[in-house]
């Protein structure tokens, strides 16, 4: 944000530098060329005065002397004329070949006084022209003009130019200085509600209290957003936390009593009569599901609230660790696991994410592969670049490409699927794990039927 606000500021600082310094650089350029127009004014009536007597009398090489005097201290060419335009005096030639030197000459003629007119500017090198009447008894008899060069005019304004270029830049260096201290005062508490960010997710995923961010720098508007941020931060990260002590609570409390339930169920078997065995099965399913459904619970709030800092992990050895675990309880259920672990992949993962993922899986997996066939779940491991990806595949029923989607929401299970026992919570699981190690999970539907369930890890 301060690669915008600063050139906002320095664009408002150019403005007025510009409406400043351009109308003071017209104002010294025209003070300059005032000051020339006087000095050669007086020069020119100098002359007029000197040339009446020379065009009274007919003696025009007395006063051609004089102006080549002037030519030569002043480097002014000037020459004399008679009241019919005639030149009879000094150089020869502007007074009918340049243009301005014949219409400033014929406006003294008619008896018009010299005026300034105009604004030199340094890339312009035009002469000042100036021409002034000789008038012998209220009578116009003739007129001298002036040719005088404006090379020191243009450096002298040049110079003066420069100097308020280097004033505006000099200014321009100083509103720099000045505005980075402003700015970096004005986004302060931006900043801090920036990291503040950061901090509310971190505290809210590992249920520690959040730092306030509220500072007692900047304006006064954002310093008041801030103190609202805090108390809406902590007032989420209260609701969460006590949401998730809730789930964690009611899921412990409730355990017992579905032990003991399952307990008293199980000591019907030989009580219950034939009439009633179908109403005693259901029971003793859904007594079975409940259960399954509040150790996911137990499952996902124990990885919201766990450490969300990756470390690395021997992926490897968590993956095959896992699969010898669970071949037993595959083969009891007539399902083939079968592994495609390479050694020394290593991830950049939360604590245990790998194991927990994988016993997930499998879960999946091994429930939906029974009664098909082939009745076989694949684990494939495999780096690809910077992620490690960990694949689970069953030969199962599968899924409806349209139902890819829903597969990992909470408690959703395909309606295809209903009976067959699980809380639905497997894969938001997976999925919550995998988001918070910085991976993604993916599902498809590979040839041969069943489902590919695939978490992607940072490599390590």
């Amino acid at each position: 944000m301060r690669s915008r606000l600063l050139p906002v500021m320095l664009s408002l600082v150019v403005t007025v530098l510009l409406g400043l310094g351009i109308p003071l650089a017209i104002s010294l350029a025209n003070s300059e060329l005032q000051r020339m127009f006087l000095d050669r004014l007086t020069i020119t009536e100098r002359l007029a005065s000197l040339a009446q007597r020379p065009l009274v009398d007919g003696q025009a090489t007395r006063i051609g002397l004089v102006l080549d005097r002037y030519d030569e201290v002043y480097g002014i060419t000037s020459l004399i004329v008679d009241r019919d335009g005639k030149q009879i005096a000094g150089t020869t030639g502007p007074a009918s070949t340049d243009p301005a030197v014949r219409s400033t000459l014929e406006g003294a003629l008619a008896g018009r006084q010299p005026e300034n007119t105009g604004t030199v500017m340094p890339w312009v090198s035009r002469p000042m022209v100036m021409a002034e009447p000789v008038m012998v008894d209220g009578e116009v008899r003739g007129a001298v003009v002036t040719i005088s060069p404006t090379a020191t005019l243009r450096e002298r304004v040049l110079v003066w130019w420069a100097l308020v270029l280097a004033g505006a830049l000099v200014a321009l260096a100083v509103a720099i200085m000045l505005a980075l201290p402003v700015v970096h005062w004005i986004l302060r508490p931006i900043h801090r509600l920036d990291e503040a960010t950061g901090r509310v997710a971190k505290a809210v995923a590992e249920g520690e209290t959040f730092a306030p961010s509220a500072t007692d720098t900047g304006p006064p508007e954002l310093r008041q957003l801030a103190r609202s941020f805090d108390d809406m931060a902590a007032s989420v990260s209260d609701v969460l936390a006590a949401q998730r002590a809730f789930v964690a609570d009611a899921s412990h409390q409730l355990r017992n009593p579905l032990t003991a339930l399952n307990i008293r169920l199980r000591n019907l078997d030989e009580a219950v009569t034939k009439d009633g065995i179908s109403e005693y099965t259901a029971a003793v399913s859904e007594a079975q599901r409940l259960n399954e459904v509040l150790d996911g619970l137990l499952t996902l709030a124990r990885t919201e609230t766990g450490s969300s800092v990756p470390t690395v992990t021997d992926a490897s050895a968590a993956l095959e660790e896992r699969v010898h675990a669970w071949r037993p309880v595959a083969a009891a259920r007539d399902v083939e696991l079968v592994s495609d672990i390479p050694k020394g992949l290593s991830v950049r993962a939360v604590p245990r994410a790998v194991g927990a993922i994988l016993d997930a899986l499998l879960d999946n997996a091994v429930k939906f592969s029974v009664g098909h066939e082939p009745s076989k779940v694949e684990v494939v491991a495999r780096r690809l670049g910077s992620r490690v990806t960990i694949s689970v595949r069953d030969h199962g029923p599968g899924l409806d490409p349209s139902e890819l989607d829903r597969a990992t929401d909470r408690f959703w299970r395909s309606p295809a699927q209903q009976n067959v026992s699980g809380s639905g919570l497997g894969l938001a699981i997976v999925r919550q794990i995998a988001d918070r190690s910085h991976g993604k999970l993916r599902l498809d539907l590979p040839e041969g039927g069943g489902l590919r369930v695939s978490v992607e890890l940072p490599a390590s």
